[in-house]
């Protein structure tokens, strides 16, 4: 019999709901400070999850949500870019 691996969790930082870590959206602050997405899953720096379907990605909580968990500061042009980057990995999905 196959032994099953563990599947990796991560909880999404808008509705705080646990879910398989391949299902969710990486955003990452990197080391110098910009904010963005991560498709790879394993940019350097601190990153924060949130799930791909509209109600959270989409919300508009989720850049504030997003700026909290990564601890970066607030930033318009920035959290334009990354609203634009979400939007824009959401829809390929």
């Amino acid at each position: 019999m196959a032994r099953r691996g563990r599947v990796p969790e991560r909880i999404c930082v808008v509705c705080r709901v646990r879910g398989p870590k391949a299902a969710l959206l990486r955003v990452a602050r990197l080391p110098d400070g910009t904010l963005r997405v991560d498709r790879t899953g394993a940019a350097p720096g601190r990153g924060a999850y949130l799930h791909r379907e509209a109600a959270c990605s989409g919300a508009p909580i989720s850049t504030e949500a997003l700026r909290r968990a990564l601890r970066a500061g607030p930033s318009d042009d920035a959290d334009a870019r990354l609203r634009r980057d979400i939007d824009e990995v959401v829809r390929l999905a």
